[in-house]
């Protein structure tokens, strides 16, 4: 992805007052982390608006804070559904020498094998795993091939991932990323051929802690 860089200025105007801002075209937003103190920024809403939707949880970006570099992850981005557009962002400053922690989004592509021979479905059970890695090496998303879920049962575990070098993952390995699965209809059939109820369990992926 071609380098991402937000023009900001340092705002003073906070609170319930923002909203003055964005009438103006500004999008509020704060700048914090190594040897950066928190900092309430203004973007242009516009231009932000262009780029923000492209960008994942481990997509580094160059905030030109006053004739100031400073690379960052976005962190936060809080969005009127309704209306569609950005209201604050957040960034987490970095350091392009020493490693972060951060999460990064799968991608899941592909038609499993087992959805045609089968009539299964596809459960996936998380959307990205953690790493550790230096900003500059942190992919984009980590792609998730299905067409490698030929039978019931068959899944793809964390371990599978191709994980690019220098990226260490933190997740556990033997979590389930996707699986495939007897649809309620084929268990339901199933039980009534065998007279068994069967047992169908799709393991979840760890719940996100603060």
């Amino acid at each position: 992805m071609e380098k991402v860089v937000f023009k900001a200025a340092k705002r003073t105007v906070t609170g319930k007052q923002v909203q003055q801002l964005r009438r103006q075209g500004l999008l509020p937003g704060v700048v914090y982390g190594y040897n950066v103190e928190p900092t309430p920024i203004s973007l242009d809403a516009h231009e932000a608006g262009k780029a923000l939707p492209k960008l994942t949880s481990s997509s580094i970006v160059t905030i030109d804070l006053e004739g100031k570099q400073i690379a960052a992850l976005v962190r936060e981005k809080q969005r009127n559904f309704i209306k569609n557009f950005f209201t604050h962002v957040d960034f987490q400053a970095v350091s392009l020498t020493e490693t972060i922690r951060t999460y990064v989004s799968l991608h899941f592509f592909g038609t499993a094998p087992a959805i045609k021979e089968f009539q299964a479905a596809i459960v996936t059970s998380m959307n990205e795993i953690e790493v550790e890695a230096l900003p500059n090496d942190l992919p984009e998303r980590i792609e998730v091939d299905l067409s490698k879920l030929a039978t019931l049962g068959d899944a793809v575990h964390v371990k599978d991932l191709p994980i690019p070098a220098g990226v260490e993952v933190l997740t556990d390995g033997e979590e389930v990323v996707a699986v495939a699965t007897a649809t309620q209809e084929e268990a339901a059939e199933t039980e009534f051929v065998d007279g068994i109820e069967p047992e169908l369990s799709v393991e979840r992926g760890k719940k996100e802690e603060d």
